[in-house]
Parts: C-alpha cells; sequence; structure tokens
C-alpha cells in the first residue's frame, strides 16, 4: 500500500505534540507544594474580648468576628439584666468603709454610699458614682453593707468597676452580730464586671454584707459600684 508523505508528517507531529504536553503535565504537578504544618498551640480561656479591629471591606472573617463581639456583649447585658432583676436578690441600703476618697461623706462622690443601690457605673473606670478607699495601693480596706430584710443567704455580688481584682474576703453577719467568712481567696474579676460568690444556704439569717480588699494587689483605685445579697426567708 502506498502511504502518502503528508499523511506520516501529521503522524509525526501528533506523537511530538502528545510528549509535550505530557512533559508540561508533569511539571505543573511537581510545582504544587504541600501545605506546611502548622505550630498552633492549644486553645485556652481568653480575658474578656475586645472590640476586634476592623477587617478588610469583604472580608468574611471580619464579619465572623464583628458577629461574636455583638452576641458576646448581647449575652452579657442580657445577664447584667437578669442579676439586676433577680427576685431574691436586693441592694444595700447603708454602707460605711474603712476610709473614702478624699474623706467622702454622705452621698459625696466616691463615698460608702455610692456603693448602696443597683449599679450605675456603666463603662469601666474611675467613676465618683462608686465607693473607693481613701489611697491607692494602701493595703487592706472594707467596705460594710445593710439590707432591708435578712435572709437565708445564698450568694453575695460584688459589682466592680475600677481595678477589678481586689477583693479577698467575704463575711455575712447573723442577728447575733457574729461574722461568718463565706468566700475567702484570689478574686478573678476583670473589667466592669462582678464577683460572683456562691455557697451553701446559711442556717441563720443575714442583713449585713461586709467585703474585704487588699488594694495593694491590684495597682491603682479599686472601686466597687454595688453589691447584691441573695437570699430567702426560709
Amino acid at each position: 500500500m502506498k502511504i502518502h508523505p503528508t499523511l506520516i508528517c501529521c503522524y509525526v507531529v501528533l506523537v511530538f505534540l502528545s510528549g509535550c504536553k505530557k512533559s508540561s503535565s508533569t511539571q505543573e504537578s511537581s510545582a504544587v507544594k504541600t501545605p506546611a504544618a502548622t505550630n498552633a498551640a492549644p486553645a485556652t480561656t481568653a480575658p474578656a474580648a475586645s472590640t476586634p479591629a476592623p477587617a478588610p471591606a469583604g472580608s468574611s472573617a471580619g464579619a465572623s468576628a464583628e458577629t461574636t463581639a455583638k452576641m458576646a456583649a448581647a449575652e452579657w447585658a442580657v445577664k447584667q439584666n437578669e442579676i439586676k432583676a433577680d427576685p431574691n436578690g436586693q441592694w444595700a441600703i447603708q454602707a460605711t468603709a474603712s476610709s473614702t476618697y478624699n474623706d467622702a461623706e454622705g452621698t459625696a462622690g466616691w463615698s460608702a454610699a455610692q456603693a448602696t443601690g443597683a449599679p450605675n457605673v456603666e463603662k469601666y473606670g474611675d467613676d465618683a458614682a462608686a465607693w473607693t478607699s481613701k489611697t491607692e495601693d494602701g493595703g487592706i480596706e472594707w467596705l460594710d453593707l445593710k439590707y432591708v430584710k435578712p435572709v437565708h443567704a445564698t450568694e453575695v455580688r460584688v459589682r466592680e468597676s475600677f481595678g477589678s481584682g481586689a477583693v479577698i474576703k467575704i463575711e455575712l453577719y447573723d442577728d447575733q452580730g457574729g461574722a461568718h467568712v463565706v468566700w475567702q481567696g484570689n478574686d478573678p474579676t476583670t473589667e466592669l464586671n462582678y464577683l460572683m460568690v456562691k455557697f451553701p444556704k446559711t442556717t441563720f439569717k443575714a442583713d449585713r454584707v461586709k467585703v474585704t480588699l487588699a488594694t495593694n494587689v491590684v495597682p491603682g483605685w479599686n472601686e466597687i459600684d454595688a453589691v447584691q445579697l441573695v437570699g430567702t426567708d426560709q
């Protein structure tokens, strides 16, 4: 059979192109790198999250961070509202202290009376609507609070509004004036928040709470906005 020269040339060209394509594919495959192994540390509990930095427009990660921050803020607000509205909770009606800033008396700023009633400090920071001692970092200071109704107590909530984390002891007083330590230890509170101390229901009724601080533990002024006593008649 006679083979036309043109057909032979076409066949040779096809074989050559096929070989080139395979070679190119091999080079492309070898250029793909295996992702490097990460050395990420295990997740740990973090302090209260601050407002995240603005993310580039269109960033899904930025949107997710913003959503998480909003949800955390909403959850915090709901918790604050639950505490304020707790039917078994009551706020102090009278207060005395070891000392007050500028020797404040009555309802003056930073006086002991500023720790009575429901919380009214809305931002973490130095605020005359809270109680603080005469000097900063001076050592042991205390705040003594009186409540309307004696109860069998189950919890004390200390609203710390500045220099949080300095509380070292909480005591309740029975109707005979006897002191009972219900908590003593390290205060984990940070920022504007509550130190929430829970304990078995007391066998006695209490209408007085004493909060002791070591103001040298957390540098600067240590301020308390309000203290809630939680308990029932029976």
